[in-house]
């Protein structure tokens, strides 16, 4: 599978020689990595945030990143994208509103995203913990249905496939059948990403759930609420800000979902 396939903008992977160790013995051989590199997510010409990500589905990433850090308001303010290569990785120039431009000089960071962070440089207490949206389910979500969810999205990562080395989040509809995967080295990314991919493709993110093979952190229950998703369901588990958000989100979160087991950390009414 190239590049292409997997609607990237460069390279999503390259191949490096390795030597493999097994039982004692050693031999040459040929492995995929994944690829990580700059985005630099500019809005109305002004430098906003640097995020490490892969280079796949950016405009996706750069709606669905607008949408979930709250640079605006609606996603009908997002005006348009474009993906330019640069200094070794990739300008996401982002057009939105002239007053949603003003007002991020009053929340400006300099952030600088990592992997494993996605609060790495906020400038002020208030703008790491931030208020949560009130979700509205429009279905209701069985056990069935979620495991299935998390057992589609196993078997729906291209990249992951190749490389092992990537986060994907999904979003599939109440009977847990998965509409959209997207992957990035980074687990915030790939929810950004999916968040994005719902939004361009005109998906109600409040009749499905969310799907995804990481930890259940505060951002990833909060760019959730953010986007409408009323379930976050995770292969791992949660932590305790992440449940206190879900709870005041109104969000179901799931934890563990594997193996035919799962454990809800709020809204145990549903599934």
């Amino acid at each position: 599978m190239n590049a292409g396939d997997l609607r990237g903008f460069g390279p999503a992977h390259v191949s490096v020689e390795v030597e493999r160790w097994r039982d004692g013995a050693v031999e040459a051989a040929t492995d995929n990595v994944a690829e990580e590199c700059p985005v630099a997510v500019i809005y109305n010409g002004v430098p906003f945030a640097v995020m490490l990500a892969t280079p796949l589905d950016l405009e996706d990433f750069a709606r669905g990143f607008t949408w979930s850090e709250g640079i605006i308001a609606h996603p009908s303010e997002f005006q348009g994208v474009e993906v330019v290569a640069e200094n070794g990785g990739y300008a996401v120039y982002v057009s939105i509103p002239t007053e949603r431009s003003a007002a991020l000089a009053e929340r400006r960071r300099a952030l600088t995203g990592r992997t494993g962070c996605g609060l790495c440089g906020t400038e002020m207490l208030e703008d790491a913990i931030r208020p949560v949206a009130t979700v509205k389910p429009l279905a209701h979500f069985d056990p069935v249905s979620v495991h299935r969810a998390q057992d589609e999205l196993a078997n729906s990562q291209s990249l992951n496939a190749i490389t092992g080395a990537v986060h994907a989040a999904g979003w599939a509809d109440s009977t847990g059948h998965v509409q959209l995967v997207r992957e990035d080295v980074g687990r915030h990314n790939a929810l950004d990403k999916l968040i994005g991919a719902l939004q361009e493709a005109g998906i109600d993110a409040s009749a499905g759930m969310a799907v995804v093979t990481s930890r259940a952190s505060y951002e990833m229950v909060h760019k959730s609420a953010a986007a409408g998703i009323p379930l976050l369901s995770a292969v791992s588990a949660p932590t305790a800000l992440a449940i206190r958000t879900a709870q005041a989100a109104g969000l179901t979160l799931v934890g563990f979902t594997r193996d035919r087991r799962h454990t809800v950390y709020s809204s145990p009414q549903q599934p």
